[in-house]
Order: C-alpha cells, then structure tokens, then sequence
C-alpha cells in the first residue's frame, strides 16, 4: 500500500517538472525534447495561404519573432520599409509613371503595371532593340521611323517630307488635295473649276496659271484669281481737264495702264514705285494751288487717289511703304501670299491713326486674289477745300459745322467695301483743342448733290479736348466735324444782366459801407459779411467790364483768374460763417475767429486753388467767346464750390441738432438761442442762393435750355441785392441805424448825431449781447 502512494507521488512530481519546462519557452519558441526551439512564422500554411503579412507582402522570419515588407513594385501604406502584421499596414501599388514623368526617356510612353510597369515607344517611333515594351535600366531607346522609306506612300503627285514621330505629303506645283480627299493631290484646274474667277486654268510646268477674262486681271500675278478692274474711273472728265491740269497726263496714263491690265493676256508689269511717286507731286501741285471751291472737283480728286492707290498696290514691291511730301502723307502696306492675311494693323500718319483687320482689307476668302494692299494717305490742308460742303449733314437749329481734323483717304485691295462685317477704327487729333462743342465722324459721300460729308456707317467711339475715335463700317476718306453751337445772346438777358448787376453792385456797396462804418453792429460774423460783399462786389464789376473782352488772350485770361478767385472768395467767406455759427452754439467762450484766420481761409484758400489751377493748365483759362473757365478747367472752380457746401451742409446739421438740444434743456437761454436761430436761417438761405445760382450755371455749356439761361442770369444778377435784404433789411439793428442816419440826413438842425446815440445808450447796452454776435432778424 504503501509502494503504490510512492509511484502516485512520484508521477504527480514528473508532470509538474514537465509542465514547469514547458512554461520556460518565450513566445516564438517551442520547446522540443527540453529544448526550446524558434518557431518559423513565415512557414507556408495551407489554411492561411496569403500569409500573416499579407499580399504584396514579404515574410521575414528572426529567432523568436518575425517581420513583414513590400514585394518589389509596392510601398506600406505608413511608408516604413519594414511593418508588422499585428498592426494595419497594408501593401499598395508604386505608380512609378507619376512619380518620374521621365522615365522611359524620350518619345515613349508609360504604363503602369501591378507591380512594376513598362515603357512603349510613341507612334511613329520604334524601340532600337525592336522591343514592343521595355523598362528603364535596359539600355533601350526609341528612335523615329522614316516612313518616307516606304515606297509611293504619298502617291505620284505628292513629295514625302519626313518629320519626328510623323511624315507629311506636299502636293507638286499645280496639285492639291481635294475636299474630302485627304490622301490624294489631284490637279488644280481639275478640282476647283473657279479657281481663276473669271479666267481660264491651265496646268504648266511650275504649277498652275491663269489668263483672266476681257475686262479682269490678276495684276500680272499668273496664278492669282482673276478680279474686275473698271477702268472707267479713269476717264478724263471734262471737269478734270479744265480745272486739274496737273493731274491730266497721270490719269491718262493710269487709264492706258489699267486698259491694258484689263485686256491683254500677257500685260507688262508697272513700276508702282514709280507711279505712287507722280501720284504724290500731282496732289502736292492740287493742295499747293488753294481751295477746290467746288464740291464736284473735291470728289474727283478723292476718286483720282483712292482707285489710283488701288491699281498700283499690287506692283508695290517693298511690303511697308512710308512717304511724307510737302501736302502728304502715306503709309502703304502690301502683303503677297497665298496664305490669307490674318492680324491687325496699325497705321499712323499725321493727325490720324488707322486700325484695321487684314481680314477686312483682303475680303472674302473665295475672292482673295493672292495679295492684299492698304494704305492710308493723310492731307496737310484739304480741311480748307473741303471745309463748307454740308448737305449730307443733318443739322440743328443755329448749329454750324467746321472740318475739326486733318483729312484720310484709306484704300484696301478688297473691292466690296460698301459694308464692312468688322468696322475700321480711326483716331484723328484735333486741329483745335476744344472742348465747347461736340465732335461728328463723317466721311465723303460722292452720291450726295455732287459731293458731301455724312455721318452714314460711322459712329463716335469716345472723344476729348484733343482726338476723337471714329468706327466706320466702309471705307472712303474720312475727317472730324467740330459742330458749333452758336447761341446768340438775346437782347432780354442782356437788359437783365446789366440792370441786375447794376441793382447788386450799389446794394453791396451799401453792405460794405454799413458793415464796416456802423461800429454798433461789428462782431466777427458782420466781418465774415463784409468780406464776402467785397468779394462779390469786385467779382460782379469785373465781370460786367470784362467778361466778353476777348480780344486781347492775355488779359482775357487775367479777367478769368480774378473772376476765378473772388467767386471762389465769395464761397469760402460762406463757408466761414457756417464755421462761426457751429462755434456759437459749441463753445461758450472764445467762439471768435482771430482775423489772421479769417483772412487766410477767407482770401488764402481761393488762392491756393487759382494758383495750381493756372500752373497746371494755363490755357484753361479764356475762352473763344468769354473771358471765364474752358471745360478743362471748370472743376477747378465746382469742385471747391461743391466741397465747401458738402462742408456747410454737414455744420449746419450738427449746428442746428446741438442749438435743439439747448432749446430742451433745463434753463436754456432763450433769448441768445433766438438769435443764433435766426443766423442759421439766414446762413440757410444764403448758401440757398448762391448754390441754386451755381446749379443753374452748370447747364450753360452745352446748348442748355433758355429757362435754365434765364433763371441763371436772373440768380446771379440779383445775388447782391437778395445779400442785401437779408443781412441789411431785414436785420432790426441794421434798420434803427438807417433810421438814425436818414433822421440826420433829413433832419441835422434838430438832433446832432452824437445826441442821438447817446439818445440811445440804454438801447446799445441792453443789446451788448447782440452787439457781439450780430444779431438778425427775418
């Protein structure tokens, strides 16, 4: 019993060693045969055949552990070269065509594989190994395929013209591909049976020509389109051999030249050169001979020039021609091919700028006759023979027209110039830099009774003081209308000007002699008044004596800048004031002006303006018929003027919402907020009178109806004796003092001056207060 309790003993002792030795192996190690041993990870097994790692994935087996990485062709998602397989790493695709765009060389494509990826040479190259893909490390390039090498792969009337990665096929002379037949060239005269126009199609050795038709040519140019040429424009008229003697031999000659353009199958070819020059004398001898005085003769002359530049165009060799003569001058361009022009060209001569579309001046595709031509020719003085001939024009009441540019004559090779789809654009400089009246783009209509300017198929684009833009949807010669607006002054604004003048400037002498003799009523706002009435004072005499005396440019303009300076004078003295009632009613002491201040916003500030006005642009100041501000300049007075309005208008606000803040409050001083109430009107309607004069005055320049020319003169007429009644009249101070002064006018053995004012001390002191601030009653 005893012996089996020791073998029971001794098994329990072996399997708990046994166990014990097992529990000694770490993890990644069995134990085999008391040993431990390391456990390969990475072994294949068939129940989990993508592995621990994954797919795209490596297994790399340690002792005691084991490691994941990418195949080739793959990177970890965290971008670690080594991962485990506990975490959520994962194996992606390297697209390497994204990340080296080079990297199959030149002329090759790359693809993308999984993994990897493969190199394709583009079309038109071949591997030089011959290789359909290859990878960069094999010592492969692609290199281009000479596919003219191959036998008759343009066909029999083509050449083949190798090229990188492709071929072309130039069709011989005399073929080209037909419509729709992109592989084959075909004989021209057999393809397009109106490839001549109005000719014939033969097919020579160096190509295809033409023989144009009786009454076309091709300008000698064999294998251009034929196009009509009338030669009637040429015929000697009888008006043109009695009055141009001068341009006689040149036209008959430019008949014969043009008869036999027009007739001949072989005609010689001109010396354009030669015949631009005879032109360019016969125009100087015309200009250099005065006025045309006719209308006929100045369309005949524009006729002459045009259809001579349009003949000799194509024979100009050179193709940019510049030729300036004592009456002339020219830019001519000429552009050959058998390309159709494209772009835009700029043509600037003197006094005129021409933009115009090539495509414009060749015409229609299917007519280009393999060359195109434009000129532009500018005159130095055809404005005065061609000044005066207006029945094109439509014109309004009292409304003249005057030639305000030089004039241009534009010519293209393109025959339909009736109706442009894409406008030409001219820009012409002023002959007269003005801005009174308003300017027309006109050109010559030879239909018109003869002869005339209209402004049919042209438009204004934007106009100043010294150019205007033209757009013109056909093409002749060309100028700028200055329209004059001629308004007569009427014998009833005149009777009121100087009657109302007259009436203002004895009231306003009587403001300034009661405002600065009357010691009684002096205060710094009778100061402000009193200077604003010399202002207007002066202002109004010089413009009575000197605003139509044009005569003389300098002293005009002197006229001008004084009327300039007291007006804006006037405004700011106005402004001053408004100034002196918001210190009334802000401040409670020291609300006066010190008159050094007074003097330099007052006289300082207009000063200031005139003379940066006249240092900027002196000859603003004048104009053709009165002696006051040209449009140039007229914001240099508006604009101050506008300014020290804004500015009243904001201290009267602020001034009248403090003075009812004091009306409610506790013990207010009603008696002094009674007369700074009163100022304020009177201010108000000041300022009222002298805006509303001003507002008037802006509608004068350009044809402004006569109410507004009435009520403007009426305003400014009468401003002195309104300023008058207001600060004068109907101010109850002003009014005892007249009283006093006419008593003793009228009356001197009875009362002395002196007795009368000391008659009234009790009165001035009771009034010292007003005394102080002026006071006004309406």
């Amino acid at each position: 019993m005893a012996g089996r309790w020791i073998l029971l003993i001794l098994a329990l002792d072996l399997s708990i060693v046994i166990v014990l030795s097992e529990s000694e192996c770490r993890d990644g190690f069995n134990l085999y045969k008391r040993k431990c041993y390391d456990t390969d990870e990475c072994k294949f097994d068939e129940e989990n055949p993508e592995g621990l790692c994954g797919n795209d994935a490596v297994c790399h087996n340690t002792i005691g552990s084991f490691y994941c990485s990418c195949e080739d062709g793959f990177r970890s998602t965290s971008g670690a070269a080594n991962f485990s397989a506990a975490t959520s790493v994962k194996c992606e695709d390297i697209n390497e065509c994204l990340e080296d765009e080079g990297l199959c060389g030149p002329n090759a494509s790359c693809f993308n594989t999984i993994p990897q990826y493969s190199c394709i040479c583009e079309a038109g190259f071949i591997s030089t190994t011959g290789v359909e893909s290859f990878r960069n490390g094999d010592n492969i390039t692609c290199r281009d395929i000479d596919e003219c090498d191959e036998e008759d792969v343009c066909g029999q009337n083509a050449k083949c013209i190798n090229t990188q990665g492709s071929f072309n096929c130039v069709c011989n002379a005399g073929f080209k591909l037909k419509s729709g037949n992109q592989e084959q060239c075909e004989d021209i005269c057999m393809i397009g049976t109106t490839i001549c126009g109005n000719g014939t199609c033969y097919h020579g050795a160096s190509g295809h020509y033409c023989t144009c038709h009786a009454g076309f040519t091709n300008y000698g140019h064999n294998g251009s389109r034929c196009t009509e040429l009338n030669c009637d424009v040429f015929n000697d008229k009888i008006s043109l051999t009695e009055e141009f003697h001068d341009a006689h031999d040149l036209v008959m000659q430019l008949k014969e030249s043009c008869l036999e353009l027009a007739v001949s199958e072989h005609p010689k070819e001109l010396d354009g050169e030669e015949i631009l020059k005879q032109l360019l004398d016969v125009i100087d001898k015309l200009l250099s001979g005065g006025a045309f005085k006719d209308n006929r003769k100045v369309s005949i002359f524009f006729t002459m020039v045009e259809e001579t530049l349009r003949l000799i165009g194509p024979f100009i060799k050179a193709p940019w021609t510049a030729i300036t003569s004592t009456h002339t001058d020219l830019k001519l361009l000429v552009k050959k091919g058998d390309d159709f022009p494209q772009g835009t060209k700029t043509f600037s001569s003197k006094g005129a700028h021409l933009n115009i579309s090539l495509k414009t001046a060749a015409g229609e595709p299917s007519y280009y006759p393999g060359f195109t031509t434009v000129s532009s020719l500018s005159y130095a003085n055809l404005e005065d023979s061609a000044d005066g001939f207006f029945s094109g024009m439509k014109r309004q009441e009292e409304q003249s027209y005057k030639i305000n540019s030089k004039v241009v004559t534009v010519t293209v090779s393109n025959r339909n110039t009736s109706h442009l789809k894409e406008p030409v654009i001219l820009t012409f400089d002023h002959l007269k830099q003005s801005n009174e009246s308003s300017h027309t783009c006109v050109f010559w209509d030879s239909s018109k009774e003869g002869g005339s300017w209209s402004a049919r198929g042209c438009s204004m684009l934007t106009s100043n003081p010294n150019y205007t833009v033209c757009s013109c949807n056909h093409l002749s010669s060309f100028a700028v209308l200055m329209a004059l607006h001629e308004i007569k002054d009427t014998f009833e604004l005149q009777l009121i000007t100087w009657v109302g003048l007259s009436l203002s400037l004895i009231c306003l002498f009587i403001c300034i002699l009661t405002f600065s003799l009357i010691r009684s009523i002096k205060s710094p706002r009778t100061t402000i008044h009193l200077h604003l009435c010399i202002s207007l004072f002066i202002a109004n005499f010089i413009f009575l004596a000197g605003i139509s005396r044009t005569e003389n440019r300098v002293g005009c303009a002197v006229v001008a800048g004084l009327l300039h300076f007291f007006f804006l004078a006037a405004f700011c003295w106005m402004c001053l004031e408004g100034i002196q009632l918001f210190r009334m009613v802000i401040l409670v002491f020291n609300t006066s002006f010190k008159t050094l201040y007074m003097m330099a916003g007052g006289y300082g500030v207009p000063a200031v303006i005139v003379a940066v006005s006249a240092l900027a642009n002196a000859k603003g100041y004048g104009t053709k018929r009165y002696c006051w501000l040209n449009l140039e300049l007229i914001w240099s007075f508006f604009g101050p003027a506008c300014v020290i309005i804004v500015v009243n208008i904001f201290f009267f606000l602020i001034t009248v919402w403090k003075l009812a803040q004091k009306f409610s409050s506790l013990n207010p001083d009603l008696d002094n907020l009674q007369k700074i109430k009163v100022f304020i009107i009177t201010a108000v309607a000041q300022l009222t009178l002298l805006g509303t004069m001003w507002i008037f005055g802006c509608f004068q320049f350009e044809g402004a109806p006569i109410v507004i020319s009435y009520l403007f003169t009426i305003f400014s007429s009468l401003q002195g004796f309104l300023l008058f009644v207001m600060h004068c009249l109907l101010s109850k101070q002003v009014r005892e003092e007249y009283g006093k002064i006419l008593s003793i006018c009228c009356a001197p053995g009875k009362k002395s001056y002196s007795d009368l004012s000391s008659s009234h001390t009790s009165k001035a002191r009771a009034s010292k207060s007003t005394h102080d601030t002026g006071e006004s009653r309406i």
